[in-house]
């Protein structure tokens, strides 16, 4: 097989990308879209910085307004939230909300309720500009509680463009009694 014919896979495989990413990319460049607020610098030049944003914006005590623009402008347009949940039969099920749709839900739910949640490990891998993380975090009513009422594992997709990291989506797994955290996400590791 002569190079000029091991490259076509490749260059249709590019060529399918185009096709099925334009529509998106067009969608985001829309005039009507808002544009996210600007970041702080320091919360979006490195990986670390991005996530304890997002940990920090979410926790707090009930009542106390949460600073959703700095939410927003850790978000690419399109991000999405997507928990993994269980139905009245222990079936399985997630939800995809846009950003808007979790501030909508999580605001009224923080307006009644404390929630405190705490990143206690981390697995990260990257390719170029693309970051997977597996965020590994304890969920607390209160500061100062000693056992968290809720455990599991967020995972981050990253983007890095126009110099500074974006938080493409998060989809997280809450941790079950016939599914504890595995040993191996309960500790730091790179």
């Amino acid at each position: 097989m002569t190079a000029r014919y091991r490259f076509l896979p490749y260059a249709s495989l590019c060529a399918l990308m185009l096709i099925l990413t334009a529509p998106a990319a067009l969608a985001q460049t829309e005039p009507d879209a808002p544009a996210p607020p600007a970041a702080n610098p320091e919360d979006v030049a490195s990986v670390d910085a991005i996530i304890t944003a997002i940990y920090d914006v979410i926790s707090g005590p009930a009542n106390h307004p949460r600073d959703w623009d700095r939410f927003r402008s850790l978000l690419t347009p399109t991000c999405q939230f997507i928990p993994i949940n269980r139905n009245q039969e222990g079936e399985h099920r997630h939800v995809a909300l846009t950003a808007e749709q979790f501030i909508q839900n999580a605001g009224t739910y923080f307006d009644q309720n404390s929630f405190y949640e705490i990143e206690t490990a981390r697995k990260t891998e990257r390719f170029g500009n693309l970051v997977h993380a597996f965020s590994t975090y304890d969920s607390y009513h209160n500061k100062d509680d000693e056992t968290p009422f809720a455990r599991g594992i967020n995972s981050f997709q990253l983007i890095y463009e126009q110099d500074r990291w974006w938080v493409a989506n998060i989809a997280w797994q809450p941790e079950w009694p016939d599914l504890p955290i595995p040993a191996t996400y309960l500790s730091d590791s790179q």
